[in-house]
């Protein structure tokens, strides 16, 4: 008996080791990566780093954390921001943000508010902290901006998987629900009757191709530049209006997009009006487009099209719709 004692006693002697060491480690390598930012020029102030969570888990909470890349004059800060990982699976973070946090760029604050924002992230193992897979949930979301407009959505899921099958691809699925239209424009045609307040569901499932993998160098040094899109499916619901869309894209250096979707949109007509009143289709456009998607309607109601894309520029048939910006993450 004594001797099982002794054993138990040790182990978790070596164990309580362990967990001390780890807890200490996690700290201190969160607050060189701090620091390490600050030395290249970020502003990465914090007031504190502190793990609890013995004898199983380092839950590490980080407060009054603000982190501004130069490279992209983006801000963000947030009264904490906690990290949670079982003691014995150091490559599984589940991350969880707070009810409220701020982001700032040169045009605008962003004020974003949350009943619940978390994320789970799997890792590639070793030090570079590649992206094998995740998942982020978020409920009760809102957004105001400094410029006047606010957002909120019900719910939303962003979860995505490294691609097995192509270098530095991304297997990506998107969904939100109840999505409040942010834009004064859209407001603006939803009090008057002309288009729906509300986006009842967006969803979209996707494998997008990088240049680079989604690792620590992508918060580090530079965001990956996207090369493909494998559009499997959108779908956007909004009041009667439903818009369907599929299909791929190169993009260039410059982020300039060639190819081709193909979209399927259930009551066009409404779409094409309200497209042309958010100013997002010229108005002359409007009668050459009706005329054009009259001719591929199967029915009154429903159109099937394709658009085309080259170097950025997007045409539906015949038809030249303009310019697509560059698709670049910075």
């Amino acid at each position: 008996m004594r001797s099982l004692i002794a054993i138990v006693l040790a182990a978790a002697g070596l164990w309580s080791g362990y967990w001390l060491i780890g807890s200490r480690g996690v700290e201190s390598g969160l607050r060189g990566w701090l620091d390490e930012r600050g030395r290249q020029g970020w502003v990465a102030s914090h007031a504190g780093v502190e793990t609890h969570g013995f004898p199983n888990r380092f839950d590490t909470t980080i407060t009054d954390l603000e982190l501004a890349d130069p490279a992209t004059g983006v801000v963000w800060s947030a009264p904490f921001l906690q990290l949670f990982r079982l003691s014995y699976r150091p490559d599984h973070v589940i991350a969880v943000w707070p009810d409220r946090q701020t982001l700032t760029s040169s045009h605008q604050r962003l004020t974003i508010t949350s009943d619940d924002a978390r994320g789970s992230f799997v890792f590639k193992p070793g030090t570079e902290y590649q992206i094998e897979r995740s998942s982020v949930v978020f409920g009760g979301v809102a957004l105001v901006s400094s410029e006047g407009w606010s957002s909120a959505m019900k719910s939303g899921l962003l979860a995505t998987r490294r691609n097995s099958e192509a270098e530095n691809a991304v297997d990506i699925a998107f969904e939100v629900t109840d999505l409040h239209a942010a834009s004064p424009a859209l407001a603006q045609l939803a009090e008057t009757g002309a288009a729906p307040a509300i986006f009842q569901q967006l969803k979209i499932d996707a494998t997008v191709g990088f240049d680079a993998p989604w690792d620590r160098a992508a918060i580090e040094t530079r965001r990956p530049a996207i090369t493909t899109i494998d559009l499997r499916m959108l779908q956007a619901k909004w009041g009667q209006l439903d818009l369907r869309a599929s299909g791929n894209l190169t993009l260039n250096r410059a982020g300039l997009a060639s190819g081709s979707i193909a979209i399927r949109a259930r009551n066009w007509r409404e779409m094409l009006q309200i497209a042309v009143a958010l100013g997002w289709i010229p108005e002359r456009l409007e009668g050459p487009l009706e005329s054009g998607l009259k001719l591929q309607a199967g029915s009154p109601e429903t159109v099937d099209a394709s658009l085309t894309f080259r170097d950025g520029q997007v045409s539906l048939g015949p038809i030249p719709l303009g310019s697509l910006p560059p698709l670049r993450l910075r």
